[in-house]
């Protein structure tokens, strides 16, 4: 009896390596080659694992590259919700968020829009995208209400999350492109704004 539950014990100690391997491979490759560039064999390649166990453990490589957006997100969440409850200047946690933003967090930037496209022709896959960036206004939502009436910022907090959430979407989109003209000065201005 006590070898049986070893060996289911193994096998899911086991399976829960292997799935994370094709986590990490599915975050790394869609940095490095994009969606179009994923095929099953190439993810389990990069995991070291055998191909049969991408479609096995995660139903199809879409199902296994939104799963890894996830559990990033639920990482980088983690890290901004730990950034705004910080006891420090807002200016300050505004500063660390746009160095996340500009020099940092591009692998999840390029795997986001990677999955945005991707979801634009397939439902359940933007339905599951919609989710990630609730959690992200969430997020944006706690932190930015107390600021906004500090500064006097006129926007309702909604419309300032949205705000904030396309003018990091505008930048990440121009950077992945290499495009970076004004931004450097565009930061500087907001900066010396919240800092008044």
């Amino acid at each position: 009896m006590a070898a049986a539950v070893s060996q289911v014990a193994q096998k899911t100690a086991a399976r829960a390596a292997a799935e994370e391997a094709l986590l990490d491979a599915a975050e790394r490759l869609l940095a490095e080659v994009g969606y179009a560039g994923i095929t099953t064999r190439r993810l389990a390649e990069e995991a070291g694992i055998n191909h049969g166990l991408v479609h096995y453990y995660f139903g199809s490589n879409e199902n296994l590259l939104v799963h890894a957006l996830e559990r990033f997100t639920g990482r980088l969440i983690a890290r901004q919700r730990e950034l705004y409850t910080a006891d420090l200047p807002f200016a300050d946690k505004w500063r660390t968020a746009m160095r996340y933003l500009v020099s940092e967090d591009v692998s999840y930037q390029k795997t986001w829009l990677e999955l945005q496209a991707l979801a634009w022709n397939n439902p359940d896959i933007r339905a599951r995208l919609a989710r990630v960036n609730a959690e992200w206004r969430a997020v944006l939502t706690e932190a930015f209400g107390q600021p906004r009436r500090e500064l006097g910022i006129g926007l309702p907090l909604e419309a300032l999350v949205s705000l904030v959430m396309t003018f990091n979407l505008g930048i990440i989109i121009e950077r992945l492109g290499g495009i970076d003209t004004g931004h450097h000065e565009l930061l500087d201005w907001i900066d010396q704004w919240i800092s008044r």
